[in-house]
């Protein structure tokens, strides 16, 4: 079962093949240039690599806006291209897992181009259309102050066209049988190919019901199952990866009550919180959606992300709480989108704080679930507020100091990598901190290490010991008669904690600290002392009296 089950105890991380490095000296990343880097991610501990879109598009939406499904774009190399990288991270262990863009289309997509051209095309009912313009064109938008509308007059089919993103991306007609073979076939032809499964865009919105005359979607539920027993048949060990940003009330329907419809989704409601335990040193509510969340099928799992590629949204913490961490983390106006997030990457939301840094990194390693890393925080890179929206946060990887960080020899790279400041590729970069044992990659490959080495927190149920303090989180895991226990200061004054790790209080009973050597023993009532720094954590094997003596005989 674990190696059927593979992602419940995975190492994920996030990367745009565009921005990573430049091979051809196009100033363009490529498939080459990320075949050049797969020792350096094998060598930091991952074990699946997600790739943001990469399938030729227009570029108007970082790819998101598709314009054919079956194949890669020239600027990034090669079908040939992509097959020799997937059976290169084969050959290392590492599995892939794509972007699946199915609710919407680019308009350049032939589909579309079709569907405007002849109404009795059957491309025609590939896509969403009104004679009228629909009363509630103007409610429901994604990117609200970006986006005016949900519908488009198009002169070429004189119809109006819905488009749940922006207007240059048509939506899908899911609902429509001859839609869902197509998507069935995309999973198949990529899955042929070596991939080992897909990040699924937009998931609420692909299952919705759509049209004119919907003013209440209804999530059509059964097409997940469709999905899943798709890639089931297909190859049993390739996986569906959600985003649903929804209500933890809805999470079983998208996980199915059998564990028969999505095999993981995104964290977004522990996620949210887990910035505001950050900004307010307050752990409730963090606790709170942790519970929330912890009911799923046995096989299924959350992916557990601190920053990623998009705003991070906080739209399902109340207002109080959504000011706390704008205030903490994106207080200029510039800093924050869409009326609901805030645009910045992890480093400079901490402010370059290495022991928040750590601490954020530490709690997103332990809380259950699949950690989902987003490229150059493992190097702790910045962004550039200068760039339109979320284009902030997608800035080419740095890698040492020669020019454009050594992303690229072109004279212009695809997005200007940060230079100057704090942030910049002259202070920041992988060469650098390769060579100094102390810096913030070094630290992350030795806790990935370990992090793979602590199955409970995958595979194994949590409960949250009480710490004393609404500013420390104290989780306990168990699995196959193991158990670890986590602790984090998330307040910048020390606290000494004061627990007990169970039901039954043993004198004696011993901590293994899994980073240092600063082990735990329990006092005569069971109850055992640690002292935490600021934003402090600890990571802990639960001993006991026989390797109290075997260090005692030693």
């Amino acid at each position: 079962m674990i190696n059927d089950l593979w992602y419940k105890n995975a190492v994920v991380y996030c990367l745009s093949v565009g921005t990573y490095l430049d091979a051809n000296g196009d100033g363009i990343g490529d498939f080459q240039g990320l075949m050049r880097r797969l020792d350096y991610l094998s060598g930091l501990g991952i074990t699946a690599v997600w790739l943001m879109p990469f399938q030729p598009s227009p570029w108007r939406d970082d790819g998101y806006d598709v314009a054919d499904y079956y194949g890669v774009d020239p600027r990034y190399g090669t079908l040939g291209d992509f097959v020799e990288f997937t059976n290169a991270a084969k050959q290392r262990g590492m599995r892939i897992l794509i972007d699946l863009v199915v609710n919407h289309t680019s308009n350049e997509n032939a589909w579309f181009c079709e569907a405007r051209r002849d109404s009795t095309s059957k491309y025609r009912d590939w896509y969403v259309w009104s004679k009228k313009k629909p009363k509630n064109a103007e409610t429901g938008m994604v990117f609200p102050g970006v986006q005016k509308s949900t519908w488009s007059y198009d002169k070429e089919a004189k119809a109006w066209y819905f488009h749940r993103f922006y207007d240059f991306q048509p939506d899908l007609n899911t609902a429509n049988p001859e839609v869902q073979a197509e998507i069935l076939k995309i999973m198949g032809f990529w899955i042929q190919l070596g991939v080992s499964g897909f990040r699924m865009d937009a998931v609420p919105f692909v299952i919705a019901t759509k049209g004119a005359d919907v003013t209440k979607p209804v999530e059509q539920y059964d097409m997940l199952r469709t999905f899943r027993e798709f890639l089931q048949w297909r190859r049993g060990e390739a996986i569906i990866l959600a985003e649903a940003n929804v209500l933890p009330k809805t999470d079983m329907a998208y996980f199915g009550d059998d564990g028969d419809r999505m095999h993981m989704m995104f964290n977004f409601q522990v996620n949210q919180t887990l910035f505001y335990a950050l900004a307010a040193a307050d752990s409730r509510p963090l606790e709170k959606a942790l519970k929330a969340t912890q009911p799923r099928p046995a096989t299924a799992q959350w992916g557990l992300f601190l920053r990623n590629h998009d705003e991070l949204d906080l739209g399902r913490l109340n207002e109080a709480q959504r000011q706390a961490v704008f205030a903490e983390f994106g207080p200029d106006p510039d800093m924050q989108l869409y009326h609901r997030g805030i645009r910045r990457r992890l480093a400079p939301m901490l402010d370059g704080d290495r022991r928040r840094l750590e601490l954020a990194y530490s709690l997103m390693l332990t809380l259950p679930g699949t950690p989902v890393i987003r490229y150059g925080d493992e190097i702790g890179m910045g962004d550039d507020l200068t760039l339109p929206e979320r284009n902030c946060a997608r800035t080419p990887m740095q890698w040492s100091t020669e020019p454009h960080g050594g992303f690229t020899k072109a004279a212009k790279p695809v997005q200007p990598v940060i230079s100057g400041g704090a942030y910049g590729y002259e202070h920041v970069n992988v060469a650098a901190q390769r060579r100094d044992p102390g810096s913030m990659l070094n630290w992350t490959e030795r806790v990935l290490r370990m992090r793979k080495e602590i199955p409970e927190v995958g595979w194994g149920d949590f409960v949250v010991l009480r710490s004393g303090t609404p500013s420390v989180l104290a989780l306990r895991y168990d699995w196959r008669n193991n158990a670890v226990v986590f602790l984090h200061n998330l307040g910048s004054s020390p606290r000494e904690v004061v627990f007990t790790t169970g039901s039954e209080r043993v004198a004696g009973e011993v901590l293994i600290n899994l980073l240092a050597e600063d082990h735990s023993e329990a006092d005569a009532t069971g109850r055992h002392h640690v002292l935490l720094e600021g934003y402090g954590y600890r990571w802990y094997r639960l001993g006991g009296l026989d390797y109290l003596l075997r260090r005692t005989e030693i």
